[in-house]
């Protein structure tokens, strides 16, 4: 490139590595750096080294935030499984299939604070759930289902919203996926004798593999960092069932005011998650080469 390509090229990403600088690397840096303070909003940071670092490491709320977050991750197979099964379901050219696909994509694009409050009136103990299981005559009529006050539902509820509002934009990134895929391929093992089955394993499945990994990397690190249902719907209850570790972090900082603290719990899943998202490659990247 010559000097004044580079220079035009430094131009035009000025605005976007300003914008990234004030709102991206600065949080970042000074967000890892208080981890290691004491720092309140209102008096200057004081040093306290890994004090708030030993603080999580005895705090049995903060133990169990991050293993309410690790079973979350429970979401990903199920998620990229629907997923998958839905792009290969809408991937037909019938009559109303894009209504149909738009249908599954609407809860992507619904705000998470209407998705909360309708969903916390169906888990009501005289919401539409319980209603149905009444009806069907699974659970007796003196007895509701509590799914977002009982310990061992809670967080299966929210997790399943989570499902539920995610599901849309996976099976759009799979339907891309497999519109990748050539038609040649399909054709030459049909002529081959190969029925569905057998073209779904061994065409349609091997060429989704990069689709695979970008879906269960994002989806991964979306579930490890789960906050805006928990924040909406229960806020940790009931007894910290829901709690997951980027909530903890919030309430740390944001109620408490204690953002080192708050900080300190942010960096351990950052770290779990660069954990996670090698995971990731190392499991699905080596299987694709």
């Amino acid at each position: 490139m010559t000097p004044t390509s580079t220079r035009n090229a430094w131009l035009f990403l000025s605005p976007a590595l300003l914008l990234m600088g004030v709102f991206t690397f600065w949080p970042l840096l000074f967000g890892s750096y208080v981890a290691f303070t004491r720092y309140d909003l209102i008096s200057p940071p004081q040093w306290v080294g890994l004090d708030n670092f030993r603080y999580l490491l005895d705090d049995p709320v903060f133990i169990l935030a991050l293993g309410n977050s690790l079973r979350y991750l429970l979401v990903v197979p199920a998620i990229q499984l629907a997923g998958i099964a839905l792009a290969v379901l809408v991937n037909r050219a019938l009559p109303g299939i894009k209504w149909f696909r738009a249908a599954f994509y609407l809860p992507v694009i619904t705000t998470v604070s209407v998705v909360g409050i309708m969903w916390n009136w169906m888990y009501a103990d005289y919401g539409v759930l319980n209603g149905a299981l009444h009806w069907l005559g699974w659970v007796p009529k003196e007895h509701d289902v509590g799914f977002l006050s009982d310990e061992d539902l809670a967080l299966y509820s929210v997790m399943f919203v989570t499902f539920w509002r995610g599901i849309g934009y996976y099976m759009v990134l799979y339907l891309a996926g497999l519109q990748a895929i050539p038609a040649e391929m399909q054709e030459a093992a049909r002529l081959d004798g190969a029925n569905a089955w057998q073209r779904f394993w061994r065409i349609t499945l091997p060429m989704l593999k990069p689709t695979i990994l970008f879906c269960s990397l994002i989806s991964t690190l979306d579930a490890i960092k789960a906050f805006e249902e928990v924040l909406v719907m229960t806020r940790g209850a009931p007894m910290n069932a829901t709690y997951t570790a980027l909530y903890y972090a919030f309430h740390q900082g944001f109620n408490q005011l204690d953002f080192g603290r708050g900080s300190a719990a942010g960096l351990v899943l950052t770290l779990v998650c660069l954990l996670l998202a090698w995971l990731n490659f190392k499991l699905i990247r080596a299987d694709h080469r």
